[in-house]
């Protein structure tokens, strides 16, 4: 009988740290946005060594140039490009697509980056230009899906594609299974109704890819500036708490991107202050 039980007390200490390992593998992927670590200063090393030392999954890269560079710092320390944000231009006849394109998804054929669209060249949420759009986006689909990787349409302020609903609308249009939305914090804040933001994403869920999130004040925020806006993700009054536990109760389980832009101060103090509140509200950290 005691050896029994030496057994079973053997077996729970042996399966708690595998149960352990499997809610932690559960949780989305935390990554920083490159223009908080450098973007344009620092090389793809000291850019790739901060974000190891500090937790993070990896990158959201800018561009189609350096990438065999980046991709190599990166993966040499067990990181990802999570994605790299892209230009279409709607309104440009001869190149809509940023230069280098081509090349660049063929760079980062099996990786898995997503290229994570910004659309220009019409009136802001206007849907008059969504037949050019879904053209585009579904010649790009093709050549993305050829190296394995996901176009996302990304909401921007004033750019054609401003909200989410208006990645939803034309994700849903181009009907490619490698085609989706994604939800900014920031962006939502500044152009939508914060009231609505539970509403609009369980209405994205089906097809929403990608996350980014960050420090942000609450109240009036459609008048706000960036300054407020977009934080360090341990300061502000947004409840991002509560918007984890919405992702999760809609069962998105992708990357989430800590947004840096204009956040002043020191990249690492800056980015250290996000991971710490990101394992706090994540759970990351027990």
């Amino acid at each position: 009988m005691r050896k029994f039980s030496l057994l079973m007390i053997a077996a729970v200490v042996f399966v708690q740290p595998l149960l352990a390992a499997d809610q932690a593998s559960s949780r989305p992927e935390f990554f920083a946005f490159d223009n908080g670590v450098g973007r344009g200063s620092w090389t793809p090393e000291q850019q790739a060594a901060l974000l190891a030392e500090l937790g993070y999954s990896g990158i959201g890269y800018t561009g189609t140039r350096d990438i065999p560079a980046m991709l190599k710092a990166l993966e040499s320390r067990g990181l990802k490009m999570v994605s790299t944000y892209i230009k279409l231009d709607l309104a440009n006849e001869a190149e809509p697509y940023e230069a280098g394109l081509a090349e660049a998804i063929q760079q980062l054929k099996g990786h898995g980056t997503a290229l994570w669209l910004h659309v220009h060249g019409g009136k802001a949420s206007s849907e008059d230009l969504d037949g050019r759009a879904v053209q585009l986006i579904q010649r790009l689909a093709a050549m993305a899906a050829q190296a394995e990787l996901p176009v996302v349409l990304y909401p921007h302020t004033g750019f054609y594609v401003a909200t989410m609903s208006d990645a939803v609308r034309i994700a849903k249009k181009v009907d490619r299974p490698n085609v989706g939305a994604s939800f900014n914090l920031c962006h939502f804040l500044k152009v939508e109704d914060p009231a609505t933001m539970n509403q609009r994403l369980e209405e994205a869920a089906p097809c929403l890819k990608l996350v980014s999130i960050n420090g942000a004040d609450s109240g009036e925020t459609n008048a706000m500036g960036w300054d407020r806006l977009i934080q360090t993700l341990d300061r502000g009054s947004f409840d991002n708490a509560a918007l984890l536990k919405k992702l999760q109760e809609i069962g998105y389980q992708g990357p989430i991107g800590q947004q840096c832009y204009a956040i002043g101060g020191d990249i690492r103090d800056n980015l250290t202050r996000s991971i710490q509140a990101w394992k706090k509200m994540s759970g990351a950290g027990e």
